[in-house]
């Protein structure tokens, strides 16, 4: 009796692309773990802060239009209350924020477009002309506090637009350019010193013995040396944040009517005696609560990479 032979059995059904991006995401997810309670408040704080700063701005009130009794409480129609002219808190509060967002996010990562060549190109060539005139020069700039160059150009160039070989500079790009150039040598230093610990590794060795070229060899230094450059630059946001608002407070920053949170708070500053708590409370609570939970996020994502590269 003869029987019929047996079929192979079926094979597994082929695994989705989808499927194992999952699976490579959850295995990411399991290795890094639940955030620490101070990194997921910092986390809260600067998601609380780019809400505000991007989507509050879409749905709130013109914030120099009057919208109200001058120096009303906070109430459901003015969620702040609102300041010495009537105008809407939380509007200008919203849109001080979205400045003070923009030209830290700008002046840092103008700032590490800057210095994370320079201090690569220093560590590469370090113990030569190159490595001594990059640093002397850096050092120069890093001599001055970054608040006492920006008063010393602004005061120079004023607070208005400027023009600059034809093309208009105006107060917040100014203030960019500013913040940018004072950031330069504290990321230059990390990146020459992140580039001098990997220059050191066999894999650069054995990249210039197959003969790359140095454009090639920097590239490869390049991936390991961008993630510390950037935690840092992470940190830095929130100096950035910080400086725009103080340089505001002083009138040295984006002139009104542009709302500014260091603006609003000079403002306030009349009428802390006048009950008008709100005021200088509230938009000085937001500033804080920004510039520490940034300093959060990249105090965790330093700490994360330190023990990354300890192991």
């Amino acid at each position: 009796m003869t029987t019929a032979p047996l079929s192979p059995a079926a094979p597994p059904a082929a695994e989705s692309a989808a499927d194992r991006w999952a699976a490579r995401a959850k295995v990411r997810i399991q290795r890094v773990g639940r955030p620490a309670p101070l990194t997921a408040v910092g986390i809260a704080l600067v998601a609380a802060f780019a809400v505000l700063a991007l989507i509050v701005p879409l749905f709130a009130p013109d914030p120099n239009a009057s919208a109200g009794a001058p120096l009303e409480h906070p109430s459901s129609g003015h969620l702040m209350g609102t300041d010495h002219l009537g105008r809407d808190l939380l509007a200008r509060t919203a849109a001080g924020a979205r400045l003070s967002l923009t030209v830290g996010l700008f002046s840092v990562l103008l700032g590490l477009a800057l210095a994370l060549p320079l201090g690569m190109v220093a560590a590469y060539r370090a113990g030569t002309w190159v490595d001594d005139v990059v640093m002397r020069v850096l050092e120069t700039v890093q001599a001055l506090p970054v608040f006492v160059f920006a008063m010393f150009v602004i005061g120079l160039s004023g607070t208005g637009s400027s023009h600059v070989a034809g093309i208009t500079l105006t107060m917040s790009t100014k203030v960019v350019l500013l913040l940018g150039v004072s950031f330069m040598p504290y990321f230059a230093r990390v990146a020459r010193a992140h580039t001098l610990s990997e220059t050191a590794e066999d894999y650069v060795g054995a990249l210039r013995v197959l003969g790359l070229p140095r454009r090639r060899v920097l590239g490869e230094v390049l991936v390991n040396v961008l993630p510390p450059v950037l935690a840092q630059g992470f940190l830095w946001i929130a100096i950035a944040i910080f400086a725009e608002s103080a340089l505001g407070f002083l009138a040295l920053g984006v002139p009104p009517p542009t709302p500014t949170l260091g603006g609003i708070l000079a403002d306030a500053g009349n009428y802390v005696l006048a009950n008008a708590w709100w005021y200088s409370v509230l938009p000085g609570l937001v500033l804080v609560l920004a510039v520490t939970g940034f300093n959060l996020v990249g105090d965790a994502l330093n700490d994360r990479i330190d023990r990354g590269g300890s192991r």
